[in-house]
């Protein structure tokens, strides 16, 4: 019987929570939320919780900072 093949693109996307922004912004989860309910940050909604594929996130941050190098 053969196993399924892991390597399918949303198997390898890394997922992060709430508290893993945070900390990789170095932000309150507070601030997290406030992003999200704005949506300015990319994330997606799983069950009740929140998360964030860590490409996303660095997508955004380089949005961010071709924002401020102007």
């Amino acid at each position: 019987m053969m196993k399924p093949q892991k390597n399918n693109s949303i198997q390898n996307e890394q997922l992060l929570t709430i508290e893993q922004v945070a900390d990789y912004l170095q932000l309150q989860k507070s601030t997290i939320y406030t992003y999200v309910q704005r949506g300015s940050i990319p994330a997606l909604k799983v069950g009740k919780n929140w998360r964030f594929k860590r490409e996303d996130i660095e997508a955004w941050l380089e949005e961010k900072k071709r924002g401020y190098d102007k």
